[in-house]
């Protein structure tokens, strides 16, 4: 038996993409093994989101190859898409897939083997038409959550993205085909899912559809207990749209809300199509017709021209919002985007001083929010073992993805429990008691 490692870089779409690709091995007869194994096939799923991911990607294509110098090294995805020219003289890459081709994996093995020759599968994703890549998956990696992805490509073109290049544009999902893997997946015992896509709030644009009825589609399907959506763009945030999400109950009150920047002047720079009121307006919105959302958010700190009065201006903004979470980045010059060639480039170590001062903001805030359900009743799904000071619990967590340890001896995997949160127990784990 042929045996095969995989390895994922990036985003949740990129670990959906990986497991289905692991899923097309499987069902061909592959044992999979670890990434650090000796393998016949290395597979990696590359990233191209900053200049850290392309040598993130470069480094795991050539790990692959010196773990097993007779092995077939494929490298899938973002960072082969947009390097195309420097991917295939790569010697350590022996077939390289680029996006909306991963579908074609066992085909170009199976050729790869014949001839021998380096394989490639590109297409130019941004001048060729392209409709949506079916991938399936009847499970996945999660013991209770299943990521579904049911959108690919971007047309918003921030000034900053190399994503649009490397995904192409906007392409939907039949809402049959996803609704059809959610059924699959909660007949495997799945009972919560996540929505997600390289832009999900265009879903539907492409097809004469949209998010939020795809959203009350999947409410319906039989066995699925918890719905939860990927990152979210502000617009997509009005009075109706809320308002018909919190009258379904399987809805979890976890938003990502993208804002990258709490100053206008920076927004405009970056071309994001909306401004700090109207973002905060979507905030009130959410936390008007769900009682303490956890509203999340990514922002990027020193994008060109990014003054010390602009900064602040952020800064004071995240904590008026007081987000849950915030995923903080440092900008990074991407070759072909508008940003690359703004003047008033910051220097790195002005970049790290401000990321630093945020991610200090966020942990004070990430607490703030997670101590208010102390003494609260809450329902969790719990995943996974964890072992605490000689103790025993469950992990799991709650629809505001509080993540929480429940002391128990038997299994509870993919098992709900109500109780109440008592106190802060490792880190980010709080603990809960039954009530």
């Amino acid at each position: 038996m042929k045996k095969a490692a995989l390895h994922n870089l990036g985003c949740k779409v990129n670990a959906y993409e990986t497991e289905a690709m692991q899923q097309i091995l499987e069902d061909a007869g592959y044992e999979i093994v670890p990434f650090t194994e000796r393998a016949d096939v290395y597979v990696i799923n590359t990233c191209s989101v900053t200049n850290m991911a392309d040598r993130k990607s470069r480094q795991m294509l050539h790990r692959a190859k010196k773990l097993n110098p007779d092995a077939i090294v494929v490298g899938a995805g973002c960072y082969v898409q947009t390097k195309e020219a420097q991917a295939l003289v790569d010697d350590a890459i022996d077939i390289v897939i680029g996006n909306n081709r991963k579908h074609e994996l066992l085909q170009m093995l199976e050729e790869y083997e014949q001839s021998h020759a380096r394989a490639k599968s590109i297409v130019d994703i941004n001048h060729e038409k392209q409709e949506y890549e079916e991938l399936f998956l009847s499970r996945t990696a999660e013991h209770t959550r299943a990521f579904i992805k049911v959108q690919d490509g971007c047309n918003q073109f921030c000034s900053y993205c190399i994503i649009p290049f490397a995904r192409g544009r906007v392409r939907s999902r039949n809402a049959k085909d996803v609704l059809a893997e959610i059924r699959r997946l909660a007949e495997n015992g799945y009972q919560e899912v996540v929505l997600t896509g390289i832009h999900l709030s265009s879903y539907g644009v492409d097809i004469d559809d949209n998010l939020l009825h795809l959203i009350e589609q999947v409410h319906e399907v039989e066995g699925i207990k918890r719905i939860r959506l990927g990152s979210l763009e502000p617009r997509i945030v009005t009075e109706e749209f809320v308002k018909r999400l919190s009258e379904l109950p399987k809805i979890c009150p976890h938003f990502h809300l993208s804002l990258q920047s709490g100053c206008d002047a920076t927004l405009i720079r970056m071309n994001r199509r909306y401004d700090t009121e109207e973002y905060e307006q979507g905030c009130r919105i959410l936390r008007k017709y769900f009682e303490h959302p956890a509203i999340t958010t990514d922002v990027i700190v020193g994008f060109p021209g990014e003054t010390d009065e602009e900064f602040e201006t952020t800064k004071a903004y995240l904590e008026r919002i007081h987000f849950y979470e915030m995923h903080i980045f440092q900008y990074s010059k991407r070759e072909g985007t508008k940003a690359a060639v703004m003047p008033g480039q910051i220097p790195e170590t002005l970049k790290k001083q401000r990321s630093e001062m945020l991610l200090e903001l966020e942990t004070r805030m990430s607490k703030e929010y997670r101590d208010y359900y102390i003494g609260k009743k809450v329902e969790v799904l719990l995943e996974e073992p964890f072992e605490w000071e000689g103790k025993t619990y469950f992990i799991g967590y709650t629809k505001e993805y509080v993540k929480v340890a429940y002391q128990t001896d038997g299994d509870k995997t993919n098992q709900f429990v109500l109780g109440i949160l008592k106190e802060q127990l490792a880190e980010d784990i709080y603990l809960m008691v039954e009530f």
